[in-house]
């Protein structure tokens, strides 16, 4: 048991020493996120699974507050309605429960930010087509090599693992440091 505890956290932080090789990459995205937010844009999230998770998660920290009292940020988690979302796969299919939503919702300028951490999600992936199509910004949390998502998106942070644990792991240590760099950037970090 000690073992795989000694292990996962070696790999954890080896990972973690690996992040600043993407901090250019995080840079940009901030500046993006913020630009959107200025411009009273909104950011949409999706992910399955633990993905899912992180992209309500995050979507919960610029609605709510990372660090400092604020106004509330546009965020929408595109998993978060359960009702929208069975009705789209009984209808329509799972591949396009994210898509839907995007061409309903999304407007040119929007960011979407889709989590994958193999970038072969292809309801994800469908998702950030449409979002392409309608003008809207795109991002992936990606892993694995990316996947199918990286020749897709306008911006990648490709985490360097083949561990889905470790890749979701940076995807909101990542997270957690472009919402506050939203705030400092707003001006709304106390």
């Amino acid at each position: 048991m000690k073992k795989i505890i000694q292990s996962s956290l070696v790999d954890h932080n080896n990972l973690v020493d690996k992040l600043h090789l993407l901090e250019g990459d995080i840079e940009n995205i901030a500046n993006l996120l913020i630009q959107a937010l200025d411009n009273n844009k909104t950011i949409f999230w999706c992910g399955n699974g633990g993905s899912a998770s992180d992209s309500q998660h995050l979507a919960g920290e610029l609605i709510g507050r990372f660090k400092g009292d604020r106004i509330p940020l546009k965020s929408i988690s595109l998993n978060a309605d359960s009702a929208v979302m069975t009705c789209i796969i009984n209808d329509y299919g799972y591949e396009q429960v994210f898509s839907r939503q995007i061409e309903a919702l999304g407007e040119e300028g929007d960011v979407l930010i889709g989590i994958s951490t193999s970038g072969m999600s292809k309801n994800v992936n469908q998702a950030l087509h449409i979002a392409k199509d309608k003008k809207i910004h795109t991002v992936g949390f990606l892993g694995k090599g990316g996947g199918d998502a990286l020749r897709i998106v306008d911006y990648a942070l490709n985490i360097p693992s083949q561990s889905t644990a470790r890749i979701q792991e940076m995807h909101i240590t990542i997270g957690h440091i472009l919402c506050e760099m939203i705030e400092k950037g707003l001006g709304m970090d106390s």
